[in-house]
């Protein structure tokens, strides 16, 4: 495992730190043991910074962090947890959310502690409600250690987030698609040169970068490399190529996946991809790009749906059917998982949409998600659609018989 400095506090962290969003889970619950099991054997092999939120799995993230963590973990660690932003109506709610997830975490204090998903509007809102105040008190009485802020807004609002308060660290959506979007380079090297440490998220887009089998134009191009990699490894080598980047944040939940990462995260120095390598990587960029309609993560913030459409679900099978083409089997897998015969016997699929926009304000990506599902609808859902939903049912029924 290699390290780097936090530049204020001087922190040795892991460059690979284990992001609780993602947990394994069973029947849609995280699988406690596993996860467990992989937390613990991460920090047994050098991870140091560990990445949970208020609202992952529905409230359940934090609790499980706090388990994972008993035995000795917690002292090998550095915890990061978020403030709910977007659920703080005073000053005093910030006192009470942070005190619940030091109960929830079974810890006295955070390491490093971040205000969720800002954007300008969010952070003009909180300071107006004493955040600063509720920063500088809680540092104070040491809850928290270090503030910083995850940044899910427009370009044009990062730097003045940035010199709005004493921050330790920040945290942006950062990968070789992402370089113009939020944050993007310019804000990371504005963090960077004023002396913040830079954590990143969404490294591999949601997995998107992580398929098991690239696109077959994207796998052309990374053929064309003379030193040959994974998709993930020249992911997430493109970013730590960068020296201004101090964590990325992975959302690890299968074994072989976080073996994987361990492994890049042993030899992934700054600098050291050739100038070949990173225009070979532009190149997939703008590939990507090309083939991918809609920029989702699945980070499922969008959820629930009031008309209980899966939005990560539709934008997932919709970008596969771009980049794979007719025979990707997209359109069978977005019937299937959208029939409710997979779940909890409840349809979820894009048509479902009545564009209430409830959804838009969630989105950290800023997805036009009611026009966006409108063209899933139109891609999938033909004139015969429910007669082939009812087929299935009734293929999966007589299965079940």
């Amino acid at each position: 495992m290699l390290y780097r400095k936090m530049p204020k506090t001087g922190d040795e962290l892991s460059i690979l730190g284990f992001g609780c969003m993602r947990m394994p889970t069973v029947d849609g619950v995280i699988d406690e043991p596993r996860a467990i099991d992989q937390i613990r054997s991460a920090i047994d092999q050098g991870v140091n910074y560990v990445d949970t939120a208020w609202p992952y799995h529905g409230g359940a993230s934090e609790p499980l962090l706090g388990k994972a963590l008993k035995d000795g973990y917690r002292q090998r660690v550095k915890v990061a947890t978020k403030l709910p932003s977007w659920l703080v109506q005073s000053r005093e709610d910030m006192d009470r959310y942070l005190n619940a997830q030091l109960e929830r975490l079974g810890t006295d204090h955070i390491d490093y502690y971040l205000l969720h998903t800002l954007k300008g509007s969010s952070w003009d809102e909180l300071v107006a409600l004493g955040v600063r105040e509720f920063l500088d008190a809680a540092k104070a009485d040491g809850r928290i250690v270090n503030a910083g802020f995850s940044f899910h807004g427009e370009g044009k609002d990062f730097a003045r987030i940035v010199d709005g308060y004493d921050w330790v660290f920040c945290q942006i959506q950062y990968n070789f698609l992402d370089q113009e979007y939020q944050a993007g380079t310019a804000g990371l090297e504005y963090a960077a040169s004023k002396g913040l440490g830079v954590i990143i998220m969404e490294p591999l887009r949601g997995g998107t970068l992580a398929l098991p089998e690239a696109p077959p134009a994207v796998a052309a191009l990374w053929d064309e490399a003379a030193t040959k990699r994974t998709p993930v490894e020249w992911a997430l080598r493109w970013i730590w190529n960068h020296p201004e980047v101090t964590v990325v944040l992975s959302g690890m939940n299968v074994e072989a996946h976080i073996a994987q990462n361990l492994a890049v995260a042993a030899v992934a120095a700054p600098g050291s991809l050739t100038p070949a390598e990173l225009e070979l990587v532009d190149r997939v960029a703008r590939k990507y790009q090309e083939l991918m309609p809609v920029g989702c993560t699945g980070c499922a913030y969008c959820l629930p749906c009031p008309m209980g459409v899966n939005i990560p679900n539709c934008f997932n099978f919709f970008n596969q059917l771009h980049m794979f083409g007719e025979n990707s089997g997209a359109k069978m897998m977005y019937t299937a998982f959208g029939s409710g015969v997979t779940s909890n016997g409840e349809q979820s699929y894009a048509s479902q949409c009545v564009a209430c926009g409830e959804c838009l304000e969630k989105c950290p990506q800023q997805i036009a998600i009611p026009d966006q599902l409108e063209k899933v609808a139109a891609a999938f859902e033909g004139p015969n659609f429910q007669a082939e939903v009812e087929a299935l049912k009734n293929h999966f029924r007589a299965g079940l018989d």
